[in-house]
Order: C-alpha cells, then sequence, then structure tokens
C-alpha cells in the first residue's frame, strides 16, 4: 500500500458502515464507498461540521443532501497544483486524491529525463494527471468522452498554471481516438490509462474494464515511442489485484526493457486506517 500525506487542503477523517467522511477545501462530506465493510469509530452521519451527503437510490445514481450551504465551485491544493471542484452527480467531487501517489513519480521521472516528452492521458476525467505532467515539462494530450470534463481540465491547468500550450484537449472514445492515431502514425513517450470499471462513449459505446483493458494496453503498443519513459495502469475495479495490471504491461511489452511496480494505493485517515482506493501498475522503461 502507497499513500501521499501532501493534501494541503484534503483529510480522510474518518470510515465506516460504507462510507467515508472526507474534509475538503473546509467543507465536510460524506461518500458512500463500497471498500469500507468495518464499524465506523463513531455515527458519521451525526459529525457535527458536516456539510453534504451523497444518498443512492434504490434504482441507480443518487443524490447530495446539503445541511449548509457549498459554493458551485472550490478549490483544493496539492504542492502547486489547484483544481476546481464541485459536488457532482455519482457522489464525484472532480477529483481523486489518492492519485498523488503518481502524478508525484511521474513528476519525477519526466524531470529526470533530460529530454522531451510527450504523453497521453487517457480516460483524463479532470485532469489532475495531465496537469502534474505539465508542470513536470511534458506535453500532454489530454482524451475523455465527457467534454465537462475536459473543459474542467483546461480550467485546472489555468488553475495550476501550467503551460496550457502544450496540452490537447480531446472529446472522444479513447479506443477509437487510439486507433486513430496509429493511422496518423503519431507517438508518444508516456501513457497513462485511467479507465472506469464500466462506461459508455459519447456516442453510446460500451465499456467494461475486464472485458477491454488488455486489449486496449495491446492496441496502445502501436503508439508508444522508440524511446519511451513510462507506463501507467490505474484500476478502480473491486477484485482486480494490482498484478493484474502488472501483468498485462508485462506481456504487452516483454520485448521491451522496463520495471513495472504493482501497488494497492490509498488514503491515510485521521482514524488511523488507510482507505484501499484501487490499485495501479507503473512501468518504467529502461
Amino acid at each position: 500500500m502507497i499513500v501521499n500525506k501532501e493534501w494541503k487542503d484534503y483529510e480522510l477523517i474518518a470510515t465506516g458502515d460504507g462510507e467515508k467522511l472526507e474534509k475538503i477545501a473546509g467543507y465536510t462530506f460524506l461518500r458512500p464507498d463500497p471498500q469500507v465493510i468495518w464499524r465506523p469509530p463513531f455515527v458519521l452521519k451525526e459529525y457535527k461540521d458536516l456539510t453534504a451527503a451523497y444518498h443512492r437510490s434504490a434504482t441507480g445514481g443518487g443524490e447530495w443532501e446539503k445541511y449548509r450551504p457549498v459554493k458551485d465551485t472550490f478549490f483544493v491544493h496539492w504542492r502547486d497544483l489547484t483544481f476546481e471542484l464541485r459536488l457532482m452527480n455519482f457522489k464525484h467531487i472532480g477529483i481523486f486524491p489518492e492519485q498523488a501517489v503518481n502524478w508525484d513519480r511521474m513528476m519525477k521521472v519526466i524531470r529526470e529525463a533530460g529530454r522531451p516528452i510527450s504523453v497521453l492521458n487517457l480516460f483524463g476525467y479532470t485532469g489532475g494527471a495531465t496537469v502534474a505532467c505539465l508542470k513536470a515539462g511534458a506535453s500532454v494530450c489530454h482524451v475523455d468522452a465527457a467534454k465537462a470534463m475536459c473543459e474542467t481540465a483546461k480550467n485546472n491547468v489555468n488553475h495550476s498554471n501550467a503551460d496550457i500550450t502544450k496540452a490537447r484537449f480531446i472529446v472522444d472514445d479513447c479506443i477509437k481516438f487510439v486507433e486513430r492515431e496509429i493511422r496518423r502514425g503519431r507517438k508518444y513517450d508516456a501513457i497513462i490509462m485511467d479507465p472506469p470499471a464500466y462506461g459508455r462513449g459519447p456516442r453510446g459505446e460500451m465499456w467494461k474494464l475486464e472485458e477491454r483493458i488488455f486489449d486496449l494496453v495491446e492496441l496502445t503498443k502501436n503508439i508508444v515511442s522508440d524511446n519511451p519513459l513510462f507506463y501507467l495502469i490505474n484500476s478502480y475495479t473491486t477484485g482486480l489485484q494490482p498484478t493484474v495490471m502488472k501483468n498485462i504491461i508485462d506481456i504487452v511489452f516483454s520485448d521491451r526493457k522496463h520495471f513495472t511496480e504493482a501497488d494497492e494505493i490509498g488514503l491515510p485517515g485521521r482514524d488511523g486506517l488507510v482507505l484501499p482506493c484501487g490499485c495501479s501498475a507503473f512501468a518504467v522503461f529502461k
């Protein structure tokens, strides 16, 4: 398990009974989390400073219940990176704070590369990894099927004073985008892949991680440069172990010298527990 403790405006207060209590930018939110199957240290919904709670619906989705006013947009900071947040559907707020562990190691290898690095960020969401790579000096192509996520990613680049001229933002299905990049002959030195367990593209394309991830990694091999730097896969799917992602990378890139780390990643809580938040496989090419 690896964690990052550099957040300035984020804290995991407590967890239990399928929920997590978080302090974010001065607000306190209660959100469901399927990994939390233990009892809480206290009744989380009775926390005195609770700002809002997300309630799941029996028919799917859910809604936020606000106990105090919340700004439409608020901000959090990690190192010199700044991200705008909001209360979104399906319990999201606009960031996955546990991903700071990956931002840290991506920034490190980019800065140590000593050469220009081009990064492809697939399923880029609101651009945490995009901003981190730009701040480290790379150029980034950010791809997400949701236009709103790409717009927020652009905002986060500007909030963080990163060089937006070195970024491209593409609203597209990730598989179809990679297929077009193959036809164009475009290459990238690093690839980041942060796919959802389930999803749909902008024209209704279906995505299921377990069924598509190996083929997609294999497909992206065609756009990896002759001198690659790193490859990162994140998975939030319950039941998939870190070694699953590592094995996929190692099989696909068996003909290239690389070293792959497979890690469970998490968030440290004020109560002394660490909340598991998925897994990552991070390969650095030699």
